[in-house]
């Protein structure tokens, strides 16, 4: 499976920025704004970090845009610019990793079941922030994401068979970190 072309609609878009269309340039970023925080967001486990990260990415994208060629998906050149921005802002200011809780929405069931969830939200999000930045980028590209193997190869400029063994890695290693809480609940 190969990272997936652009739609027609995004490459109108993307031709009309590069024609230097702030309007269309806008347009491509609120279609990715969410995965691109969200991705961030993942890999630092700062929101300030990760909507500061996303700001810079997206001039970046806007600075880089003239030399992107659509053939590739642009989900996947997105996201590696974003994948730099957020690893150039963690090594600035490495004290902004701040792991806070989240609040998960609570169901119906009553606050038991709330605590729960939240507790496993996270215990999760510390196993995730607590594998090497190079395993948790292959790992929040394709779970949380859903990033192909290949796009995942394109946005991180690394061979499909590393990120195969990086999120092998990943998995295994959240299985450990993991398996207190799992014997525990």
């Amino acid at each position: 499976m190969t990272a997936a072309p652009p739609s027609q609609a995004e490459i109108d878009l993307i031709i009309r920025a590069q024609e230097g269309d702030k309007a269309a340039f806008a347009a491509l970023i609120r279609c990715h704004q969410e995965s691109v925080v969200g991705m961030i967001y993942r890999l630092c486990g700062d929101m300030a970090t990760a909507e500061d990260a996303a700001q810079e990415a997206f001039i970046r994208a806007w600075q880089a845009l003239p030399r992107y060629k659509p053939q590739g998906a642009f989900r996947s050149w997105l996201y590696r610019i974003a994948y730099n921005a957020a690893m150039d802002m963690v090594r600035r200011d490495p004290q902004s990793v701040d792991i806070e809780s989240v609040v998960l929405a609570a169901p119906e069931r009553g606050p038991e079941v709330a605590v729960t969830r939240k507790e496993a939200g996270e215990a999760v999000r510390e196993a995730v922030l607590a594998l090497p930045t190079a395993s948790r980028a292959v790992l929040i590209l394709r779970e949380y994401e859903g990033l192909s193997y290949q796009e995942i190869a394109a946005a991180l400029d690394i061979p499909v068979g590393t990120v195969m063994s990086r999120l092998n890695y990943a998995r295994s290693r959240l299985r450990e970190l993991l398996v207190g809480y799992r014997e525990a609940a």
